[in-house]
């Protein structure tokens, strides 16, 4: 059975429906790439994958193993977070905290997995160091590898690189293609840029008024890509 498999979602708020008639299915080790136009859903489908936000319709499956609990996420921050005073190995650590039902205090495996997941990372000289006072690009690391903690098997990013110049941006696009490609990790990714899409997924998901879904190859393919110079990615 796939980790992840969406049959005919219906997304939105309240009684306000964002998109429908969605379906999808997320195998280990694929690289989803989510892409649309402003305001397609985008995040709101994140959120339902978590199990922040309640589906209007249709269905969510998970395979053997995985539940919304154990999927990494990498949100977008915002200024507050980014001004947050803790240390990196404390934020990084604070990734385990919902392991064995949400445990008051960190043990031994704890710490030697948020140290694995900062060396992974190229972090682990900056454990120390206060979270605000890294640059944005040290920041994405921190959050990733706080993400690792979650679970080393999904990992859920939405827009991982924003605000990043082209240095430290090819940078984060070749650690999570490392994490994919020699960890096994399932990567599912909201991306702006459709071009560096293409570039690392295996899959893309197109969402908004013309939902389409296959391999990198079915949306080359696709009406929709030889058009897209028309959309608007956010």
């Amino acid at each position: 059975m796939p980790q992840i498999k969406c049959t005919d979602l219906t997304l939105g708020y309240g009684s306000q429906e964002i998109l429908s008639g969605l379906s999808f299915e997320v195998n280990a080790g694929d690289y989803l790439c989510i892409v649309g136009e402003n305001g397609s859903g985008k995040t709101t489908l994140m959120k339902t994958l978590l199990g922040l936000t309640k589906p209007l319709g249709g269905s969510i499956e998970f395979g053997d193993g995985v539940t919304a609990r154990k999927i990494g996420y990498l949100p977008q921050q915002t200024d507050v977070q980014r001004d947050f005073p803790a240390s990196v190995r404390e934020i990084v650590l604070s990734g385990c905290l919902g392991h064995d039902g949400f445990r008051p205090f960190y043990n031994k495996a704890d710490k030697a997995l948020a140290q694995r997941s900062m060396e992974r990372m190229n972090i682990a000289d900056l454990s120390r160091r206060c979270y605000r006072e890294l640059s944005g690009g040290q920041q994405q690391r921190v959050l990733l590898a706080r993400a690792l903690c979650a679970t080393e098997e999904i990992l859920l990013l939405d827009e991982p690189v924003a605000g990043l110049d082209p240095k430290v941006t090819a940078e984060m696009y070749e650690l999570i293609e490392s994490l994919n490609k020699n960890d096994n990790v399932t990567i599912i990714m909201i991306s702006h840029d459709i071009d560096k899409a293409l570039d690392y997924a295996s899959h893309i998901l197109h969402i908004g008024h013309e939902i389409i879904f296959g391999t990198k190859d079915n949306y080359l393919n696709s009406k929709h890509h030889a058009k897209k110079g028309d959309a608007s990615y956010d």
